[in-house]
């Protein structure tokens, strides 16, 4: 599949009618996503006939993309079941089959490594200091072959660091750097839409005791 045919096949996808600022919830655009798990297959081969678990999968895009790419088995792991609900229409609509699992990301109590890719956009952790890294944690525990994640440029130092000395990674790279568009979805949101840089991911997990 051509990379513009992932992204409009994934354009299409319904997102938040009600999303939780709590929770960070901003959906992740087709651009991005498309180029996330296009690179992670074309270049890397981590998608296609792999396990592959989306992490705070939120309406799913992330999961659908992996799907549309030949991953053998999809999961997507969300707290919020509104989230789930339109995560599994868009399942259903693409004609992909995930298993959608309602917990967070801390209580999944996943033994090993169960996956054999994480993909994610976890919450920058702007309301909740660390989130990501949260995220992180667990995704480098549970994926025998890669993580691919976002998050903000301006914590990239502090990322790797963490990643490697902390979390076990054997190897940390940033793959490139992209513009996530944040629309205006919530009251004390000013503008109409901005723009903020983030770094998309790439990680390789050390190998834990099991």
């Amino acid at each position: 599949m051509k990379l513009k045919q992932l992204e409009g096949l994934i354009g299409g996808l319904d997102q938040f009618s009600n999303p939780k600022i709590e929770l960070e919830q901003y959906p992740t655009g087709s651009h991005i996503a498309s180029r996330m798990l296009f690179t992670a297959e074309n270049s890397f081969g981590d998608v296609t006939n792999k396990v592959v678990a989306d992490f705070g999968c939120g309406c799913g895009t992330l999961g659908v993309a992996a799907a549309l790419l030949g991953a053998e088995h999809v999961l997507g792991i969300d707290i919020d079941p509104e989230s789930l609900e339109i995560a599994s229409l868009n399942a259903e609509e693409l004609e992909v089959d995930i298993d959608f699992i309602h917990s967070s990301i801390k209580d999944l109590g996943w033994r090993g490594q169960f996956v054999d890719t994480v993909i994610m956009n976890p919450p920058f952790g702007t309301r909740t200091k660390g989130a990501d890294l949260d995220f992180l944690s667990v995704a480098l525990k549970v994926a025998s072959q890669a993580v691919y994640s976002l998050h903000k440029t301006s914590t990239r130092d502090h990322v790797k660091r963490t990643a490697l000395r902390e979390f076990n990674a054997k190897s940390a790279e940033v793959l490139c750097e992209l513009r996530f568009d944040v629309p205006k979805l919530y009251k004390f949101h000013k503008k109409k839409e901005v723009d903020v840089a983030v770094d998309l991911w790439r990680f390789v997990p050390g190998r834990h005791q099991s």
